[in-house]
């Protein structure tokens, strides 16, 4: 059972809003309303080579680590998540190779596959693509449509990346692009004023891109050395070396790229904000368990929570860890204890509960408390990992919030 409630995306007080690339997980089986399925094969290519030499930090922005995360992997996330996306090509800097297999291994990244990069962002993309052209069966399958997006985007949604992917498929190429926010103007040699452009008439040109493999491919085939040494434009070389004029696509202002030291407190707390807005409830699938998941529902929809409610979660395996959530479990069988333990030193280990402690609602049993030598019940309650005795006359937890 699924229930959601939001806030309206993109108003004037959320302008940054990640949306739900956090939250909810895609269902294969249910395609969202007013969209055609995506049936053919369709791989993303992030190039993720650069120095990061504005944001002022010995380490690359893309490496950069905020709740317990680096930023490329909550890009890598974003993608993931979309279910019709088969395989995500990293391409990195030679050096940084190690540091991107262990990203890939702690954060289980499973459509991950990397390959080194090159001297500018143009040739590094081209890496990302050849890895789909090798002839060695065992190596990648050729995608229908590749979509170029950048490791330093993380607030990336699969509705607009559906909608790239479509007109991709229909004309060989698309975009997105955002309205410019300030004019652009035109200077003498001398530093002075030479013209100023209107602004209304031109866009920002943004990520995601998508493309025709074929068309892509070609174009980084027969671009020359000046396009790969300073040129910066995917949809250019289409247009340029292949005649492909892209489809311009408006994106939402969540496309904003991190590129200084202060985007990356915003990317923080953009990310801490949508996790405050989730949570995940998980039951027992009896009926007093699940009247009082209803009745949790219905509190949490009112304060304009994003909602997903488990039913019966059999242990750990029940729950799904491919997003960072607020955990809330639900109980009236004090048999469930270790398991219950189980699951919470899980969700720890792995931070998927990184903003709020893991919440438990139980209905202790007064007959299961003691085993049947009077043992005291251990069982973890925190994030902080910490056990809580709990016996038949004291039953307070201040370590988990009761409800």
């Amino acid at each position: 059972m699924r229930a959601a409630t939001q806030r309206d995306r993109g108003s004037a007080e959320r302008p940054v809003d990640p949306g739900r690339f956090l939250t909810r997980e895609a269902d294969p089986e249910e395609p969202a309303a007013g969209r055609g399925a995506v049936d053919f094969p369709v791989a993303v290519v992030l190039p993720a080579g650069g120095s990061g030499e504005r944001t002022g930090l010995s380490t690359p922005k893309q490496f950069c680590t905020f709740l317990t995360r680096p930023l490329i992997s909550y890009t890598i996330q974003a993608f993931e998540r979309v279910p019709w996306i088969e395989r995500i090509v990293v391409v990195v800097a030679k050096e940084s190779h190690s540091l991107m297999t262990d990203i890939v291994e702690k954060f289980n990244h499973a459509k991950v596959k990397i390959v080194h990069g090159g001297s500018t962002r143009h040739r590094s993309i081209f890496c990302g693509l050849q890895a789909f052209a090798e002839t060695d069966e065992s190596l990648l399958h050729k995608p229908k449509v590749v979509i170029i997006h950048d490791a330093v985007r993380p607030f990336v949604e699969e509705d607009f990346l559906h909608k790239i992917t479509m007109a991709a498929k229909e004309q060989g190429a698309s975009g997105a692009m955002r309205p410019l926010v300030s004019t652009v103007i035109a200077t003498t040699s001398e530093g002075y004023l030479d013209h100023s452009l209107e602004r209304a008439k031109y866009r920002a040109s943004e990520m995601p891109q998508g493309f025709l493999y074929d068309i892509i491919y070609q174009a980084y085939q027969r671009c020359s050395e000046s396009d790969f040494e300073f040129g910066t434009e995917c949809l250019h070389l289409a247009l340029h070396y292949c005649g492909t004029n892209a489809k311009l696509i408006e994106g939402p202002p969540t496309l904003w790229k991190v590129t200084y030291k202060r985007d990356l407190a915003a990317a923080e707390a953009v990310v801490k904000e949508t996790l405050s807005q989730t949570a995940c409830v998980m039951t027992e699938e009896c009926a007093e368990s699940l009247d009082l998941s209803h009745k949790l529902l219905k509190k949490l929809s009112a304060e304009d929570m994003l909602v997903d409610v488990i039913p019966n979660p059999k242990g750990v395996k029940g729950v799904s860890l491919t997003s960072n959530r607020n955990f809330i479990h639900i109980s009236v069988n004090s048999s469930k204890l270790a398991q219950i333990a189980e699951m919470v030193m899980v969700l720890e280990e792995t931070n998927h509960a990184l903003l709020y402690p893991v919440v438990i609602v139980w209905k202790p049993d007064p007959h299961g408390l003691q085993d049947s030598h009077g043992a005291q019940v251990l069982f973890l309650m925190s994030e902080l990992n910490l056990k809580q005795t709990q016996t038949p006359d004291k039953r307070e937890d201040k370590q988990s919030k009761k409800i």
